[in-house]
């Protein structure tokens, strides 16, 4: 006699799925930031200075997706590295205001043609209708309210 669960299968588990599909993905780009010793976060808060421009701290954290304790001590090491400038906010000298240095964009510039070849290569694997389907439905899941 077959059980039945109150719950779905870890095969049909959303949370489940979206972690195995994140570790699917990000595991080569591990390998990558490895070798440009910086971290998946490290790389997360680059792309966004280089993306967006200078910024605070707050909107850093709401676009890379870290809570900001944790961007706090990630942007420490990326100072130490030299990766990143901050300087006070003109308008609120209470606050910083962060930007990419020459050298973090160099870094992003070494390494991005890499991450394309690892991004393209998902998308050829799962097929380009397929894979801008999941994006689209992502960033749907993305923007459902929060209770």
């Amino acid at each position: 006699m077959a059980m039945t669960r109150p719950f779905p299968s870890t095969e049909r588990s959303l949370p489940i799925a979206l972690l195995r599909a994140r570790e699917r993905v990000m595991g080569p780009i591990r390998g990558m930031l490895s070798k440009a010793g910086i971290t998946e976060q490290q790389w997360r808060v680059l792309r966004v200075l280089e993306e967006e421009g200078p910024l605070d701290p707050t909107r850093i954290a709401e676009l890379a997706c870290l809570l900001l304790p944790s961007l706090t001590r990630i942007l420490q090491k990326l100072d130490d590295k030299g990766l990143i400038h901050r300087r006070p906010d003109p308008e609120d000298r209470r606050k910083q205001i962060v930007q990419i240095s020459p050298a973090g964009r160099e870094l992003i510039t070494a390494n991005l043609p890499t991450a394309i070849k690892l991004n393209d290569r998902v998308r050829e694997q799962l097929g380009p209708e397929k894979y801008e389907t999941l994006l689209d439905l992502l960033n749907d899941l993305h923007r459902l309210p929060q209770e």
